[in-house]
This record gives structure tokens, sequence and C-alpha cells, in this order.
């Protein structure tokens, strides 16, 4: 029999017992902040007139902020071309299809459009060299079903693979806009992408151009020279002193060598201008 003077205490203990376990009410998570609206700077198309080709440039900051030279060009999605081996790295190590970015992979003995290919290469030497046979072997390698797969859950471009293993990223079906890829790309230097960080980081790795006290410099190009005009591509990323990174796309028409030589150096002075990278070198 429970003494009455013990009763209050076990009625306020069974009270406070019940208040611990009744679930809490949901706290509302807060709003995700809206992007700034992008900036359009028309006045920079001058930067490409210079060099006598039309363009467009898209700087990306790490809170979203779009500023847009070319607005509708921006937007408008072409063939990545050598630009892909960043994801195509990812999707490479990923998948298992290659061991490490210093397994050695043939070119396949067939004659390319540039001597420099005419080798068997690593991919830490075939991202830089831009060398399209070796990647072909990693996409034969890969397997066309793997690569839409892949595609889809990395998020790039529209994701098309269409039925050609070794040429859908040279002559589509894939596709990306210039905005794409400074959105894909600040999931990549943010380690962000749905695969491991061991895969992102050698990727990265293999984009590094330049290391400063005024940044840090990332990028691929890509040249798709079978049409005309053909198509000139510099995207990449810049680590800034204070920790804030800051994506980019470049993407021009060319029609000659020198139009191909300019597209690093268009982006340069337009980083430059846009406060991001010191004025290029004299």
């Amino acid at each position: 029999m429970i003494a009455r003077r013990t009763l209050p205490a076990l009625l306020l203990a069974a009270a406070l017992a019940g208040c611990a376990t009744a679930p809490a009410p949901p706290v509302p998570a807060p709003p995700a902040a809206a992007a700034p609206a992008p900036v359009v700077r028309d006045d920079l198309q001058e930067v490409f007139a210079r060099a006598g080709v039309a363009g467009t440039f898209v700087l990306r900051e790490a809170d979203g902020a779009l500023t847009l030279v070319d607005a509708g060009r921006a937007v408008a999605p072409t063939v990545p071309a050598s630009t892909f081996k960043i994801p195509h790295t990812l999707i490479a190590l990923e998948t298992g299809a290659v061991a490490g970015v210093d397994e050695v992979l043939p070119y396949g003995g067939r004659e390319q459009p540039f001597a420099a290919w005419e080798r068997d290469m690593s991919l830490r030497e075939a991202l830089p060299a831009s060398n399209v046979a070796i990647y072909q072997e990693v996409a034969r390698r890969v397997g066309i079903g793997r690569e839409a797969e892949w595609l889809a859950r990395l998020g790039y471009g529209d994701a098309e693979t269409g039925t050609d293993v070794e040429r859908f990223w040279l002559d589509g079906p894939l596709e990306i806009s210039p905005v794409q890829q400074t959105e894909w790309l600040a999931r990549l230097a943010a380690r962000t992408l749905p695969v491991s960080r061991a895969a992102q980081d050698a990727t990265a790795e293999l984009t590094l151009l330049e290391s400063t006290p005024a940044g840090v410099l990332h990028g691929k190009t890509g040249w798709r020279f079978e049409t005309t005009p053909g198509t000139g591509w510099f995207v990449g990323w810049v680590e800034r002193p204070d920790g804030r990174v800051a994506t980019f796309a470049l993407c021009m028409d060319t029609r000659t060598d020198e139009d191909v030589a300019a597209r690093v150096p268009i982006a340069r002075e337009l980083l430059h201008t846009l406060g991001v990278l010191p004025a290029p070198a004299t």
C-alpha cells in the first residue's frame, strides 16, 4: 500500500516523465535565401570584340550571384567538347573503369588530329593535353548505359548520350549551357557532388592551372573544331585567399587558330575586370 504522503511525488514524477517523452513540435526550416538577380554586363562584350570573336562569359559567386556577358548565349546549351573531361574523369574513377589517374591507357593506334595524342597516356597527362582518344577509351570501358546513368546522377547538362559512346560529348546529344557549367563546377569545387571525396579531389587536382597568393585557378578548355564556326570553351573556378570560390565559363565562336588561342586570355581579362584575378601578365 502506497503511503498518502508519497502519492503527490509519484504523480509529479509521472507528469514529468510524460513531458520528457512527448515529441517536440517541428521547427520550420528557414526559407532558402534567394540568389541575387543576375547582373548583365554587355559592356564587356568589347573584350570579345577586340579579339574579333563573338562569345559569352558567366561568373558565378559563392552566393549564386551571376554576372553575364551576353545573357542569351549564357543560357543556350551546346556540346561541352573537352570540358566534359572534368565529369568524365569523375565517372572513370567512380565506376572503376580506370584504376586511378596514373593508370596508363591505350590511345588505340589510330591516326589522330594532333600528333601529340598519338601515344598512350594516363588521365594525369590526358586531361591537360585534352587527348580525346584516351577519353574515348574511358567511354568504351564505362559503356553507354553507365555513362547515361552517371550523367543523370551528377546532374550534368541534359544528361543525353544517344548511342555513340565515342562522340556524344563532341557531336551531341550531350549539351550544357555556360550558366549550367558554372553551377555544376560550384558543386565540384565544394566537393558536394554525389561521388566519393577521393574522386572529386583527384579530378580537381588534374584541373589545377596555377596557385599564387592572389588565388588558385582551376580550369579546362574545350574546342569543337569540326564545325564552322567552331565552339571554344574555357571553364573553371578560382579559390580566393579569403576562401570564397567563384566559378566561370567562357564560350565563344572560333574560326582560326588565333581564336582558339584567345580563349584563356579573354577569360583571364574578364576575371581581372570583375575583380576575381589580378591583371594578366604582359
